[in-house]
């Protein structure tokens, strides 16, 4: 069988094969009844397209910023957590995103250090959970911005809801010989995944970006620990750590215009509409239905991105027509990782970047700043919004 893939749901059926099945279900995931989770993507089905047949650009123009960084397509990687799916990890994501030219977010509950993923992708992105003291989160971003990070990403669509009515993965805190023999029988069914892993060394499940440099790495739960024993952040904390950070600044997590503009109010520079991808709290609405009422509170004064469902190119063009920038992806690039390493992530990226171009031609465009929301069929009922 050929290592190329046509579509991101062929990645997915391979990751589903390769992975063993407590890999694969966290990365499925989803909170309680999967009610957003299923959401995000039904709802980019519902909007159609009315393509022309005559007087078709020969040429169709991606290219656009995010963040200060020139990417060759409005797709950048979103920040994902502990990845045991690929001995790689994080590196691997960032090469095949450098290969489609293109900038990656990086997760502070990474695999990897910072150092080795800008190294491989110079347009990274470090993501940060309001975690420990102040103290602490300075020494994170001091050694993000030692490393070269060029933005900065706050996190905060995340209410801790990890009940699933389908069941949670089973997670070890560490890889000691208790929890290889635990697991054994799992990764001996899945032969190709434990035999790139027993070349490289078996996942440790440390996050080395969570705390501060010159400390061991914690384990996954450690820094989870922290994080959720430490309280949320104000407001007035958010401008705080915008004040700490002189570069782009993001803000993850919005739903709400209210919200949006708050985040302009203390200076973010992009806010991304985001429900975790349906790891949040359930019965959020798909971010595509929020997308125009948030795009039209901030305006221009932001960038604005959408995380969550995208999973062709056709979804991001729907999703830049209602208002986005750009989009972030999680789980198409974390498939394609599983299914060929850095040449799947790089696949993925071409998958999307080919999606984009036929959208643009059948739908007339020579670039992907003139799109609208007139390039749409929208079913009546389908936005949500807030009177805030």
């Amino acid at each position: 069988m050929s290592e190329w893939f046509e579509t991101v749901a062929e990645a997915h059926r391979r990751a589903k094969k390769r992975l063993p099945k407590t890999v694969y279900k966290a990365l499925v995931a989803g909170s309680e009844r999967g009610l957003t989770l299923d959401d995000n993507i039904k709802a980019f089905g519902e909007i159609g397209f009315v393509p022309h047949i005559a007087d078709l650009p020969a040429k169709r123009d991606q290219a656009t910023t995010v963040l200060g960084q020139e990417i060759s397509l409005p797709v950048i990687v979103s920040p994902t957590g502990v990845q045991a799916v690929h001995p790689d990890g994080e590196v691997a994501v960032a090469r095949g995103a450098a290969e489609a030219d293109t900038a990656i977010g990086l997760s502070s509950f990474a695999s990897k250090p910072i150092e080795d993923v800008v190294a491989a992708n110079p347009k990274t992105f470090f993501q940060i959970y309001w975690s420990g003291n102040r103290d602490r989160i300075l020494a994170r971003l001091e050694r993000a911005r030692n490393a070269g990070a060029k933005g900065l990403i706050v996190t905060l669509d995340w209410s801790f809801a990890t009940s699933r009515d389908w069941g949670s993965p089973p997670i070890p805190e560490k890889m000691n010989l208790r929890t290889m023999l635990r697991f054994a029988p799992e990764g001996l069914s899945h032969p190709r995944w434990l035999w790139g892993f027993l070349r490289h060394g078996l996942p440790d499940l440390t996050t080395p970006n969570a705390f501060p440099p010159g400390e061991p790495a914690p384990p996954f739960f450690g820094a989870y620990g922290e994080w959720m024993q430490t309280p949320p952040p104000t407001w007035e904390d958010l401008a705080w750590l915008r004040e700490q950070w002189d570069g782009p600044y993001a803000i993850k997590g919005i739903t709400r215009p209210d919200d949006a503009r708050r985040a302009v109010d203390i200076g973010a520079t992009a806010i991304s509409v985001s429900n975790h991808g349906g790891n949040n709290l359930d019965s959020t609405p798909a971010t595509i239905r929020l997308l125009p009422a948030i795009a039209e509170a901030v305006g221009d004064q932001v960038e604005v991105l959408l995380d969550g469902g995208v999973r062709r190119g056709s979804d991001v063009v729907k999703a830049l027509a209602l208002g986005a920038k750009a989009v972030m992806i999680g789980r198409a690039y974390l498939w394609g990782l599983a299914a060929n390493g850095q040449a799947g992530v790089r696949n993925v990226f071409d998958i999307l970047r080919s999606g984009i171009d036929s959208a643009l031609l059948g739908l007339g465009k020579s670039s992907i700043h003139e799109l609208a929301r007139e390039d749409l069929i929208i079913p009546e009922g389908f936005f949500r919004t807030t009177r805030s």
